[in-house]
């Protein structure tokens, strides 16, 4: 079997999250159940639940994952990030491996930092900060999420970019959210909508269940070469700064 062909995790680095009621959605996606929506965007179960919504970014699902030990770059689909057709993936794969200590030190064996790789523009254009061309928005441990504290802990800990909140605590509707990613959400060229944002819920120091919203004006890919037949808009690439610093 070559290796293009074989998943060091066994499976997807991340499945797909489902969405909101109005959300735009995209081929083969679903809403989330309406009752999950509720406690979402309008009463909580009980006093156990938090709600937790963030900025909702457009770039590659990729993971970093530590397995046995040993540092993997990987696209959302699970394969390795350097057998990619594709080169921002590729790219991906070169930027990991340049800091393979720092992962190391970060994850432990099993874990699996799983985020956005800004470098290319899919269907947004940002004006990105130093550091921000990988965004991590998820830790899991053995396939299982781990709380959103310990996850942005970690981050801070090892200056790993992580996704503006836009609330905590209570259900937050759809729209003050909205309002609240134009108003602190990371910079876009200025003809751009930002994509939406993604609603987790944790109870009783537990993971529970995500949902996200994207704006109906959001059209997947737009700038990728092989969908506008332009070139491709580059938000990073490693000549623009030295990897980590």
């Amino acid at each position: 079997m070559s290796e293009r062909a074989t998943k060091p995790l066994g499976r997807k680095a991340y499945g797909s999250i489902p969405h909101l009621p109005d959300s735009r959605i995209g081929p083969g996606e679903h809403h989330i159940h309406e009752g999950q929506a509720r406690i979402c965007t309008e009463r909580p179960r009980d006093r156990h639940d938090r709600v937790i919504v963030t900025e909702k970014l457009d770039g590659a699902n990729v993971a970093v994952a530590n397995i046995d030990g040993e540092v993997h770059a990987l696209g959302r689909q699970g394969y390795p990030a350097h057998t990619a057709p594709y080169e921002h993936i590729r790219m991906f794969g070169e930027w990991v491996h340049a800091q393979v200590e720092r992962f190391v030190e970060m994850l432990e064996p099993g874990e699996v930092l799983h985020g956005e790789w800004m470098a290319l523009a899919h269907g947004t254009r940002y004006e990105l900060d130093a550091g921000d061309e990988f965004i991590a928005f998820d830790l899991t441990r053995d396939g299982k999420r781990r709380l959103w504290d310990e996850a942005v802990e970690r981050c801070d800990r090892f200056d790993v970019a992580t996704p503006v909140t836009l609330s905590d605590g209570p259900p937050a509707t759809v729209e003050a959210m909205l309002a609240r990613l134009d108003e602190v959400g990371r910079a876009v060229a200025a003809d751009e909508d930002r994509e939406g944002a993604v609603w987790r819920v944790e109870r009783r120091d537990g993971f529970d269940f995500l949902a996200k919203f994207v704006r109906a004006s959001k059209v997947d890919g737009a700038y990728l070469p092989e969908i506008s037949g332009q070139e491709p808009i580059w938000h990073w690439r490693p000549e623009h700064r030295a990897v980590g610093a």
